[in-house]
């Protein structure tokens, strides 16, 4: 049965976020909050409250971190996820504090993105990473939490052979297949091949390669990037994967609620083109 559902900010009323999650007859969400502040169990027993009124499960907790983030090539590896060292003390101590809040609203994946991981395994930049890594790792594990990378601002390549570095067995995969074109990172269908087993949630979202050294590829509605849907699909069924699909359109308005159900319509008749069930 597929589980499709949208990311969901935290910042604004929850109850009403979860009902219009509800009325586009969509079941999950992933919740994504970039603000510590946020974590707290007032708000956990509102998303525990909503999630069950509207009945929309949460299948992850997205969590960001806070400082500086410009998503390009240029500032991006100075300012995104954990690895750059000015900004890793206070990013691990909000993935820490969102793993805490995972726990109070039943959720055991939390996502992000780990930033750009470097590729040579040998540098004192990457063993420091994988250091990091690990030491959030076994804090989750003590809590039966998986750590979820984000894809795209590294190869899958790097990326697997981080998961295998650290190895604590409760790293996974958040599969962005749109990301890995906008980075230039790798053709998606061929990502789902090496991640395989790791792969625990997927987002629905389309785009393009980069055209320029500086900036990300253009984010598409479904279907008018280069993301070959139908083969993901038949990649990710033969690498038994069958978890939800997150639906992510970064612009906002009416157009964005327009894509996101026709995002909805065409992976509902692909689900039951190619898995042989009713969506």
């Amino acid at each position: 049965m597929l589980e499709l559902g949208v990311i969901m900010s935290m910042s604004g009323d929850l109850d009403e976020k979860f009902k219009k999650v509800h009325d586009l007859g969509l079941t999950s969400c992933q919740l994504s909050n970039y603000e510590p502040s946020v974590f707290t169990d007032e708000n956990a027993a509102i998303v525990n409250e909503c999630s069950k009124k509207y009945g929309v499960r949460v299948s992850a907790l997205w969590c960001g971190w806070p400082g500086p983030k410009v998503w390009n090539f240029v500032e991006g590896p100075a300012t995104l996820g954990i690895v750059p060292v000015a900004y890793r003390f206070e990013r691990v101590k909000m993935l820490l504090k969102g793993g805490e809040f995972a726990l109070k609203i039943g959720v055991t994946d939390v996502a992000t993105h780990a930033g750009f991981i470097p590729e040579n395994p040998s540098t004192t930049e990457y063993l420091d990473v994988v250091g990091c890594i690990k030491h959030i790792a076994k804090n989750y594990l003590d809590k039966g939490l998986y750590f979820l990378f984000e894809t795209g601002q590294e190869t899958p390549t790097t990326l697997l052979r981080l998961i295998e570095d650290v190895g604590t067995g409760n790293l996974g995969i958040n599969l962005d297949p749109a990301n890995l074109l906008m980075y230039g990172k790798a053709n998606p269908c061929d990502a789902v091949d090496i991640f395989g087993k790791y792969i625990r949630n997927v987002h629905g979202k389309d785009g393009n390669y980069p055209t320029d050294g500086r900036s990300l590829g253009r984010e598409a509605r479904m279907g008018d990037g280069k993301v070959n849907y139908p083969e993901l699909m038949r990649r990710l069924k033969a690498a038994g994967y069958n978890g939800p699909i997150t639906i992510e359109r970064e612009i906002k308005g009416d157009k964005q609620v327009e894509d996101i159900l026709h995002a909805k319509a065409m992976l509902t008749a692909l689900y039951s083109e190619i898995y042989g069930e009713e969506a």
